[in-house]
């Protein structure tokens, strides 16, 4: 119904905020990491939008962009989580952490959440995880490997880094941008990775 909403910041809470549109106030439910990207009351903001409909309620959700929004309504369609749920996991993980979470199977950052338990958490990664690369930015490298090899050389990585008291998705975003081959080994990588570790 409604992809974006465009006005004047009149309102900030710690849930919702307002913004006025030609005379009309609209209020979203953000996730509470949104909160730091707005800016000051009386500014002008962008608000791409979710009208989230019930028998008795029509409530407006807000994010500050489109990937935000993806990930919003990729979560509401998971089994135990409702919008509220979505919000919470949005507020405690940007949506490049929450990829990188799911990518890397890591329950324990997604059950960070507040009303999120690892049994949810576990099947938010099971229900997204060959759904997330379809949202993810252009131009942006997606965390999968390009090879068998290379994703045997990422998994070992991974469960080093997880045994040094690393989390997976911390490991997967120091792997981000290296380019992994069949060549490559697990010792090299890891010592690439635990160096990039030390400048994150």
């Amino acid at each position: 119904m409604y992809s974006y909403i465009s006005g004047q910041l009149v309102e900030v809470n710690e849930e919702t905020i307002v913004v006025d549109n030609h005379g009309i106030g609209y209020e979203f439910f953000i996730p509470k990491s949104v909160v730091y990207q707005l800016p000051n009351v009386g500014g002008n903001v962008k608000i791409y939008t979710y009208l989230y409909v019930r028998e008795d309620a029509m409530q407006f959700f807000g994010f500050r962009t489109k990937e935000e929004l993806a990930l919003f309504k990729l979560l509401i369609g998971v089994n135990g989580i409702g919008p509220k749920g979505a919000l919470a996991v949005l507020g405690v993980l940007s949506a490049q952490d929450l990829r990188f979470a799911i990518l890397a199977e890591d329950a324990k950052a997604i059950a960070a959440a507040p009303g999120i338990g690892s049994k949810t958490a576990q099947r938010v990664i099971i229900d997204l995880k060959d759904k997330i690369d379809k949202i993810a930015p252009a131009g942006s490298a997606s965390g999968m490997p390009v090879n068998d090899a290379a994703s045997a050389i990422k998994t070992d990585v991974i469960d080093a880094m997880t045994s040094l008291g690393y989390s997976a998705s911390q490991a997967l975003r120091a792997m981000e941008d290296m380019e992994i081959t069949e060549d490559d080994t697990v010792e090299v990588v890891l010592k690439e990775v635990l160096k990039k570790m030390s400048f994150l």
